[in-house]
């Protein structure tokens, strides 16, 4: 049976950034050395969880997608890596892992342009995880001159594809391309897309005025990665925002100045799991994982 938890319950333990739930540490001490930009899935018997492990821009930036799987969600085995130099990308960002209806496993991965504001988005197909690596590649998100395309969020609900997608608008040049604002599309196989629309913008005069990033699905609402200011990019804090249509309501959880992003929200056996990442003493951050216990 499901277990679940209150909206208030889930940002509750993120503020309190519990000590003891490092799921594993940055690959480097300071700055720009990061782990986290994670995206579970539990399928009834294993947990999986995606991430990107990140080095400062001087040593190669995102350099990699990991592919892990664990069943009690403590103990984890890595079962594929996704190398930046396998796509040709500058770096590589948050990750999609999603189990496809037919029971096969797909991997959405964010790749950055070389030389370049612009990202693009690309699938990789495989029968099980483990695979991944060498899966079946597909262009999803092109983007173009005008717009990047980055982490995106996807499901398929039982009758079709869907995602939210986060652009960056590159019309202002390389200064305002930290700026992004979330939007919903739909599809048939996961692979072509209808978009529906922008559906979480940023707010005047609020924390999360630069930008808004869907992060993960719960209850009908969304968790999202928000931030007020340019020198906020990278240090993102997290909020809520009800449906429909998308009304931010809650928030900003995590400190100014340090990051508290990419939540990703599991329901399992033993209660609501929570993976994000989490700025450390030094600068660096950590991948975190919690399990929410309700009051």
């Amino acid at each position: 049976m499901t277990v679940t938890a209150s909206v208030n319950d889930i940002l509750r333990t993120l503020a309190e950034q519990p000590g003891d739930v490092v799921f594993a540490p940055a690959p480097g001490a300071g700055p720009g050395h990061w782990l986290g930009a994670p995206s579970a899935v539990f399928d009834g018997n294993w947990w999986w969880l995606a991430y990107r492990v990140r080095r400062p821009l001087d040593e190669g930036r995102g350099i990699a997608n990991i592919v892990a799987r664990s069943r009690d969600a403590s103990s984890w085995e890595t079962v594929a890596t996704v190398t930046s130099d396998g796509f040709g990308a500058a770096s590589l960002e948050r990750p999609a892992l999603v189990r496809r209806p037919d029971g096969a496993w797909r991997l959405y991965v964010s790749c950055a342009t070389v030389g370049s504001k612009h990202w693009w988005v690309e699938a990789l197909d495989a029968a099980d995880p483990s695979g991944l690596a060498d899966g079946e590649r597909a262009m999803v998100l092109p983007g173009d001159a005008a717009e990047a395309w980055k982490d995106p969020v996807v499901w398929h609900d039982g009758q079709q594809w869907q995602m939210w997608a986060c652009r960056h608008p590159l019309d202002g040049g390389d200064d305002a391309a930290d700026r992004m604002s979330s939007h919903r599309a739909v599809s048939s196989d996961g692979l072509v897309w209808h978009w529906s629309g922008q559906v979480l913008t940023p707010t005047a005069g609020t924390w999360d005025q630069r930008g808004t990033r869907v992060s993960t699905a719960y209850r009908g609402g969304v968790f999202y990665d928000g931030r007020a200011s340019a020198a906020e990019n990278w240090y993102e804090r997290t909020g809520f925002a009800t449906a429909s249509p998308l009304v931010p309501t809650d928030g900003p959880v995590g400190r100014a100045g340090a990051a508290l992003r990419y939540l990703s929200v599991v329901e399992g056996p033993e209660g609501v799991r929570l993976f994000w990442e989490a700025t450390r003493s030094d600068g660096a951050h950590d991948l975190r994982t919690a399990l929410v216990t309700a009051h």
